[in-house]
């Protein structure tokens, strides 16, 4: 099963017309149906003179469709990485057009896609696509000002290519289910390219809860494509699906909750590293804490200085990508991450690493997650600290005053970190919050200390 067939070839005679593209519910999509609704998105594409167009979808065949005609005619697609109006306005100087599944609230040009309902042998041909289109998917950058990075398809190709030879014999017979969006290169990768170029049916619907995932019909086996946002809301009293493969990206996923991960699935999730500039890197399946990457075939990751390139054959530039992530490099090549890279901070003229107060701060017993930011009071700069606790410490606190929990973390940490690097402001959540790619939400850790001392 793991050859893979490239978006060039999507809509080619080689697979049979009842071929099973996507579902939602009781209603499947076919391929015989896809490419009558290509074509018909083809002629109207035609006859627009825009020529970047912005696709906003909640329905993944739809935004097949989109994706498809808009490359066969020769056209750019645009992926913002978000479907909200208001972002779409900032962001219009990006795309002719927006194409959607939705009727949007949009002040410019919005063509609404739809399945015909009816299809008819496709007798049109369609134009050829050629592997050097490009698709481009803006990210939200470091300074939160929209990051364009471009995607060949030829390079979209090769990464479904890397990802079937990796894990296809695992994917044999399951259809595709996922908590990510492909508005996002992860979401884009696993939830469109890999299962379209293998032939495996994908669900249309994003998944929200644990419920959905409980609800699809127990007759099939799914490849699960998760956020660890999601793994760490499950819920043990429901009864899970039959899932073969759980794929896990965007961000770290503790060792509790892989272990949770596995004990209500009974499959240990597999971890994909990488990102949206470099395409995926590296990945592991861990059944013990501490577990190195693995590279996937022909990537090469050297020290530079204080900073680490990446080399890849889905990376365009010959001189290769740095990483925004410190690493440690074992003589295999495997590697540990050991933080961020750009996450320091000056405080009183020292340096202070946000990913070192972090991670010692995780060492304290009872502290299951934690978050630490630059916090200014009185125009004094100083180190927040926002924790998850462990159930057992959450009980003692409700017992014990704050303020002698929060001297004691001060006292152990003084031996590990410079004493302004120690946390002088402190808050206590259920969740670090992130957004659907398990991107931690500082703005809104911020304003947590905008609230009392």
């Amino acid at each position: 099963m793991n050859q893979t067939l490239p978006l060039s070839q999507w809509l080619s005679a080689s697979r049979p017309d009842d071929t099973v593209i996507a579902w939602l519910g009781d209603h499947t999509w076919t391929l015989g149906q896809l490419r009558y609704d290509v074509a018909l998105l083809v002629n109207e594409l035609q006859r627009q003179e825009g020529e970047r167009w912005a696709l906003c979808f909640e329905n993944s065949y739809l935004f097949i469709v989109a994706l498809l005609a808009t490359l066969s005619v020769g056209k750019t697609p645009v992926i913002p990485g978000h479907c909200r109006v208001s972002l779409l306005e900032e962001q219009r100087s990006l795309f002719h057009g927006v194409l959607s599944d939705q009727t949007l609230e949009w002040r410019g040009i919005l063509h609404v896609v739809s399945s015909a309902k009816t299809s008819a042998p496709t007798t049109v041909a369609l134009p050829d696509i050629v592997p050097s289109r490009c698709i481009e998917l803006y990210t939200s950058g470091s300074t939160g000002q929209p990051k364009r990075v471009v995607k060949s398809v030829a390079t979209l190709d090769k990464e479904a290519a890397l990802l079937a030879a990796r894990f296809a014999d695992r994917l044999t017979g399951c259809r595709v289910v996922a908590s990510v969006v492909p508005q996002h290169l992860y979401g884009l990768t696993f939830r469109i390219f890999l299962p379209v170029s293998l032939g495996m049916p994908l669900h249309a619907a994003m998944l929200y809860y644990a419920e959905q995932l409980v609800a699809l019909d127990h007759h099939y086996r799914y490849l699960f494509v998760s956020s660890p946002a999601f793994l760490k809301r499950l819920d043990p009293n429901l009864t899970p699906p039959p899932v073969n493969m759980i794929l896990s990206a965007g961000g770290m996923l503790s060792w509790q909750h892989v272990i949770d991960t596995q004990r209500w699935f009974g499959v240990w999730p597999d971890e994909i590293y990488g990102s949206t500039e470099t395409g995926i890197l590296a990945w592991r399946q861990r059944q013990q804490d501490i577990l190195p990457w693995l590279p996937f075939p022909d990537v090469r990751i050297v020290a530079e200085g204080d900073a680490f390139r990446a080399f890849s054959p889905l990376i365009a530039c010959e001189a290769g990508l740095l990483l925004d992530d410190i690493l440690q490099i074992e003589n295999s090549g495997c590697f540990h991450l050991a933080g961020r890279r750009g996450r320091v901070v000056k405080i009183e003229e020292k340096r202070i690493s946000l990913s070192e107060v972090e991670r010692r701060l995780m060492s304290l017993e009872g502290i299951r997650d934690a978050a630490a930011l630059p916090v200014t009071r009185g125009g004094r700069q100083g180190i927040g600290a926002v924790l998850v606790l462990e159930e057992a410490l959450r009980q003692t606190l409700q017992q014990t005053n704050i303020k002698a929990l929060e001297l004691s973390w001060r006292r152990a940490l003084l031996p590990w970190l410079e004493p302004v690097a120690v946390p002088r402001y402190w808050r206590i959540v259920d969740e670090i919050p992130v957004n659907s790619m398990n991107k931690r939400v500082y703005a809104q850790l911020q304003e947590s200390f905008n609230e009392s001392p």
